[in-house]
């Protein structure tokens, strides 16, 4: 199979079942949803940011039809201007290369540097896919074991609702504290 051998090690120790589907490389969402045709789920997008000073790292996944105002996610966390992390940053934190970028990623942040906000439309998915670290493959897994593999790998996150209306993020609560 195609992807990092430790998110495959990782969903059998948590015995999470996956659907998996092969293709041709795809590192955009506009490529990948024309081999998503067999696979029953909810596509994800995920984009890893950072913070003006380079010290903070966030992990942004949302449904692949939904949008984000990085200006609003700005004014929320009160850090500055938020960018795109380069590749050397998405490397080291993550372990990845663009247009991989996975929540499976976070195997590869031992510190739990990366702090991940999930659009909590997710949580209305039956089943959830992204790439497995290589954006070669598709994996599909239920909602409820993604949930499970986010508790085990530690880093924190939060559920968040996105406005695709007005196209800026919507907080229900907000505990996150930067220290």
């Amino acid at each position: 199979m195609v992807g990092q051998e430790k998110v495959y090690e990782t969903l059998a120790a948590l015995g999470i079942e996956f659907e998996y589907t092969e293709h041709p490389a795809a590192p955009t969402i506009e490529i990948a949803r024309q081999y998503w045709k067999n696979l029953d789920s909810t596509h994800c997008k995920n984009l890893f940011f950072r913070n003006h000073k380079g010290n903070r790292h966030y992990l942004v996944i949302l449904q692949c039809d939904h949008d984000m105002a990085i200006h609003d996610m700005e004014k929320m966390l009160k850090q500055g201007k938020l960018s795109f992390a380069s590749e050397a940053r998405m490397e080291k934190y993550l372990g990845l290369r663009p247009g991989s970028v996975s929540p499976f990623g976070l195997l590869n942040d031992t510190e739990h540097h990366v702090y991940v906000f999930l659009d909590k439309h997710l949580q209305e998915a039956k089943r959830l896919s992204f790439h497995p670290n290589d954006n070669h493959a598709s994996l599909a897994i239920k909602t409820e074991d993604f949930i499970r593999y986010m508790d085990y790998v530690g880093n924190a996150y939060e559920w968040n609702y996105i406005n695709t209306e007005r196209n800026n993020f919507q907080f229900s609560t907000f505990n996150f504290q930067l220290t």
